[in-house]
C-alpha cells in the first residue's frame, strides 16, 4: 500500500529506477516518488524527488541520490547549472555522522552540528592535502567567498585563503 503523503502514481525510468531499486524501493531512506522522471533545466539530465531525497542522472556522472540537507544548499547554489555542476556521488556519511556529496566542480559537506558547505577548487585541493576532515581545520561553516585579492573558506577551526594573483593558498588555524 503506498502511504505517501501524494498517492498518485509517478513514473521512474531508466537509471533512476535502478539507483531506486538498488536501495530497496519505497523502504529505502528515499520512499516513495513525489514527481515523474523529470529533464533538467539544463537539457544534459533527469532527476525524480522522493519523499526522503531525490536521485539526479547525467550520462557523465550516472545517477547518485542526495538527501535534503545536501540537496537544498545544492539548490541554494544553482542546481547543476551552478558551480558544483551534477553529483558525482552518493550522499554519503562521515564516520562522525556529517555528511557529503561530490559535484562535478566540488564537494558539500554538512557536520554533525554544521549546515552544509561547499568547497572548491584550489582551496577544496588544499584542505583535501592536509586530511580534508581528518585535518585540524574540520568542516566547512561557510561557502566560498571573496576576499581582497582572492577567496576563502572557513572550516570549524582555521581559514584556506586563496591568492588570485600567485595561485597560491594560505592555511590559518584558529
Amino acid at each position: 500500500m503506498n502511504t505517501s503523503t501524494d498517492p498518485g502514481a509517478r513514473v521512474v525510468r531508466g537509471e533512476i529506477h535502478r539507483r531506486w531499486a538498488e536501495l530497496g524501493w519505497e523502504r529505502s531512506p528515499l520512499g516513495y516518488p513525489l514527481t515523474d522522471e523529470l529533464g533538467t533545466p539544463d537539457g544534459r539530465g533527469r532527476f525524480n524527488h522522493f519523499e526522503g531525497g531525490s536521485v539526479y542522472w547525467s550520462p557523465a556522472s550516472g545517477g547518485h541520490v542526495v538527501y535534503p540537507q545536501i540537496r537544498d544548499r545544492w539548490a541554494a547554489l544553482g542546481w547543476e547549472t551552478g558551480l558544483l555542476g551534477y553529483p558525482v556521488t552518493d550522499d554519503q556519511p562521515t564516520p562522525d555522522g556529517g555528511r557529503y556529496a561530490g559535484f562535478e566542480g566540488g564537494w558539500i559537506y554538512r557536520g554533525p552540528t554544521t549546515a552544509a558547505h561547499e568547497v572548491h577548487g584550489q582551496i577544496a585541493l588544499t584542505w583535501a592535502g592536509l586530511g580534508a576532515l581528518q585535518s585540524r581545520l574540520g568542516y566547512p561553516v561557510t561557502d566560498e567567498y571573496a576576499v581582497p585579492g582572492g577567496r576563502a573558506s572557513d572550516f570549524e577551526h582555521g581559514r584556506i585563503t586563496w591568492n588570485a594573483a600567485t595561485g597560491a593558498t594560505t592555511v590559518t588555524y584558529s
